[in-house]
């Protein structure tokens, strides 16, 4: 077993990497009139399963995936790409019931501006290649099921022509089947990869296992944002013989242990210094004997002993500010519940960024036009991680 550990490049990459498996593997109507102007988030129909589309790649399934697909139903998306670019389709599963001609399940593409259509795909008549480079800008995707027994159905993802890594293909769940498993490589991961089926092992300081998914490892590791997807290198590494679970981004990533512990990992040496606290109020806890305890806002400081910062009870609409002592480059936060007998933690929050203390500014995330809410605690014991993507230039965190 191998630990592999994904990072930020901003250099020339070698693959087009999905976030999908590779494995062996008569239309009911939607309407075929073209919309006059497609839109890259648009999909219809009752067969719909997870979908993320946006300009630059998207991620898609049928309902129930990996699950049986139902009969009778359909889905149409119409993906677009920005003027100019064209589409790169990457066939993750398709596996719909065979028959003759696919008529019980099928998948077929259009392009409606050349009028050419690609497929109807099902088991016994799949695409030639795991990946289709189009010279459209815009593509119908259709998926239909009559009556059957069988069938994951589909899973598919897409990037525009501008993503760095089109041309090559490195598709698959897990490190395992890269090209050179000696050497680093890169691979593009499209928006949507948080939420499909497959586990991950291992987290961003430790690594993570090669048979992790790759792309939701990158998401979980902050190296990219699911709303956007992005560009991911990634290098081999001996393995360890046990990958610690975290929680960060929004997912969970599994506990994974060998035969023999692993020695003692360094701490993370790059944690920004807070200069000082502020916060919207605070509690003063008075016990069963009269003695009062301040959870104060200078005690908010991740790993501080004792009580950390609470509000007021009855606070809706609490903050902590953080003063950096300067503008800093920020990329992340880490929170964690309170260490004493009470069982206070955070479920989600926002966060905005101030220059000067005085004007602040919600933080949106990569081309968001509503303020992020980020996913915090489940409990009062553990860490949780969340990066900014893009990083904060800031002085002040509320």
């Amino acid at each position: 077993n191998r630990g592999t550990e994904p990072r930020r490049t901003k250099t020339a990459p070698s693959y087009f990497g999905a976030c999908l498996l590779v494995t062996p593997g008569g239309f009911r109507s939607l309407g075929g009139r073209v919309p006059a102007r497609l839109s890259p988030a648009l999909s219809t129909g009752d067969g719909c399963g997870h979908t993320v589309l946006t300009a630059q790649s998207g991620t898609l399934s049928s309902r129930n995936y990996p699950g049986t697909y139902p009969n009778h139903t359909a889905c149409r998306w119409w993906l677009r790409a920005p003027p100019g670019t064209s589409l790169v389709l990457a066939f993750g599963d398709i596996d719909l019931e065979p028959s003759e001609r696919c008529a019980r399940s099928s998948l077929l593409l259009t392009d409606p501006e050349a009028g050419t259509t690609y497929g109807p795909y099902c088991r016994n008549a799949s695409p030639a290649a795991a990946l289709l480079v189009t010279n459209s800008s815009a593509m119908s995707v259709l998926f239909n099921s009559t009556s059957h027994r069988s069938g994951r159905g589909l899973l598919l993802s897409y990037a525009s022509s501008q993503h760095p890594g089109r041309g090559n293909a490195a598709l698959g769940r897990a490190w395992g089947g890269s090209p050179d498993p000696a050497a680093s490589f890169s691979v593009y991961c499209p928006a949507g990869c948080k939420d499909i089926e497959g586990d991950i092992w291992g987290n961003v300081n430790q690594g993570y296992r090669d048979t992790s998914v790759l792309c939701k490892a990158a998401v979980h590791a902050g190296v990219i944002a699911d709303e956007v997807g992005g560009q991911v290198t990634l290098s081999r590494n001996k393995g360890i013989t046990l990958y610690e679970s975290a929680f960060a981004n929004g997912l969970h990533s599994k506990r994974w242990a060998g035969p023999q512990l692993p020695p003692p990992l360094a701490a993370c040496g790059d944690a920004l210094e807070v200069a000082a606290f502020n916060a919207s109020s605070w509690w003063q806890e008075v016990d069963a004997l009269g003695q009062e305890r301040g959870w104060a806002a200078e005690r908010a400081a991740l790993g501080t002993p004792g009580p950390s910062w609470a509000a007021e009870p009855g606070t809706e609409t609490a903050w902590l500010e953080l003063d950096l002592g300067t503008r800093r480059n920020v990329t992340g936060i880490i929170t964690k519940g309170s260490s004493e007998k009470y069982d206070y933690y955070v479920t989600s929050y926002r966060v905005s960024s101030s220059r000067d203390g005085r004007n602040w500014r919600p933080y949106r995330g990569s081309g968001g036009q509503e303020d992020k809410v980020f996913e915090g605690n489940v409990d009062s014991h553990g860490e949780v991680s969340n990066a900014f993507i893009p990083p904060i230039v800031t002085r002040y965190l509320r």
